[in-house]
């Protein structure tokens, strides 16, 4: 007998048997007793061996049956719930700011210096098989009003916001890989919506307050493209780590994976991260790849852009922080960047452009958890064309400086201003914008 039945069955005849007790436990009439043997009225009941195991039986009957019921029920809630070893965290994010400038970029239209809005909202699902490996899917919706195929000035090119993501309110897989480990230090890659640097060793500590461009230490040769990837990085107690990893974006498609239609990315990463600082060189090899818009002026988007041509891209990184924060010393995140074309075919096309990224925050300055950030970028810009270049280079700078704060320990307010100069195609591309981001974190 189960340990919960024998505890039950026990319960309940300690119930009979303590009214047994309190009675014989009275003081006794023995006129009464004498009075009750001569009575000629016939007695309702009386109490033998069979009346004990009747009862005890009855009450294990109807016991089995609740514990069979409890069973039922719990097999049912678990049916309908996550496995023991998935975990769920998401988060909400409201955001509205204005640009002034940035209507002319993105599309040419007149600017109307307005106040927009947009939100996202996010669910992170994690599920482990093993205990070691780890299988990600995330799902996300967002808007930033109108269609999704008619750009808002913050979701394209270098006014990108860092939390903008526009599927016109659908909900949907955003992001799916499994990963898993390959000894003690080889972690491996591989899903059908995943981009390269998920697959790296972290090369920069800036977090950006407004604009995607200040992403990785300046969103230049890394790119971004979710796609089928696939991948591993080495890292080891000593600091020192290594990366390789592809994503395709023709493997699902008509192109095919590594044909010769394909846009793909292969980017190679040597690392070497201590307590306090860090330094990582990374090689990429881009084949048509235009995942460059982030942080790009239109003549250096063009290389490689989708035309049949080839680039080879040079990203280095490096940050320090200090041991303490809540100090005027600041976590300094630094980055340059070389991209090239392979073969620049046709007199006047861009061949070579570079990039540069300096990034500082300060935490804890205020209260815990909050953050201090400015950062500057020049976005990828050409300096050597196939000859003459066919058009005027600008010289571009783009800025952005912010406060981060906790009302709690589930929310933040990042309050934000960014503006910058000539930075996409002629010297009337310049900017100046706001914006108040709001994340609810659960």
């Amino acid at each position: 007998m189960k340990l919960f039945q024998q505890l039950l069955v026990a319960g309940a005849s300690l119930g009979l048997i303590t009214p047994i007790a309190a009675q014989a436990s009275d003081v006794v009439n023995l006129e009464e007793m004498s009075s009750y043997s001569r009575s000629t009225k016939k007695r309702s009941s009386r109490f033998d061996s069979k009346t004990f195991i009747n009862t005890v039986n009855e009450d294990i009957a109807g016991l089995n049956g609740r514990v069979d019921g409890l069973e039922t029920k719990q097999n049912y809630l678990e049916a309908g719930a996550f496995s023991s070893t998935t975990s769920m965290d998401g988060k909400a994010i409201f955001w509205a700011g204005g640009i002034d400038g940035a209507a002319e970029i993105n599309d040419g239209s007149t600017d109307t210096e307005a106040v927009q809005s947009g939100y996202t909202f996010t669910m992170n699902l994690n599920t482990s098989f093993t205990g070691d490996d780890n299988l990600y899917v995330r799902l996300k919706g967002g808007d930033v009003g109108g269609s999704p195929d008619t750009a808002s000035v913050w979701d394209s090119k270098p006014t990108y916001h860092i939390d903008t993501k526009d599927t016109n309110d659908q909900f949907k897989v955003d992001k799916i890989w499994y990963s898993f480990p390959i000894g003690e230090d080889i972690t491996a890659f591989v899903g059908p919506r995943i981009e390269n640097y998920y697959m790296y060793i972290t090369p920069s500590i800036y977090k950006p307050g407004a604009l995607k461009s200040m992403k990785l230490g300046g969103n230049s040769n890394f790119g971004a493209s979710t796609d089928i990837g696939y991948g591993f990085k080495y890292e080891n107690d000593a600091g020192f780590g290594f990366a390789s990893n592809i994503v395709s974006k023709g493997a699902d498609g008509t192109a095919g994976h590594l044909g010769k239609l394909d846009e793909s990315k292969w980017d190679t990463q040597v690392a070497y991260t201590t307590d306090n600082w860090h330094v990582s060189a990374t090689l990429s090899n881009q084949q048509q790849w235009n995942g460059q818009a982030y942080n790009a002026t239109k003549l250096a988007d063009a290389i490689s852009d989708g035309a049949g041509e080839d680039a080879t891209g040079y990203a280095l990184r490096a940050y320090w922080k200090p041991d303490e924060t809540g100090t005027a010393t600041p976590e300094i995140s630094v980055g340059y960047d070389i991209r090239s074309a392979d073969q620049a075919v046709g007199t006047g096309l861009p061949k070579e452009s570079d990039s540069y990224f300096v990034g500082l925050t300060w935490k804890d300055m205020f209260q815990a958890d909050d953050r201090i950030g400015i950062a500057f970028t020049q976005p990828l810009k050409v300096t050597e064309c196939n000859g003459t270049c066919s058009s005027t280079e600008v010289d571009p700078l783009i800025w952005e400086a912010y406060y981060a704060f906790r009302p709690n320990d589930s929310i933040e307010v990042r309050p934000a201003i960014f503006g910058g100069r000539d930075i996409y195609e002629d010297t009337k591309d310049d900017i100046f914008g706001s914006v108040l981001t709001t994340v609810f974190k659960f």
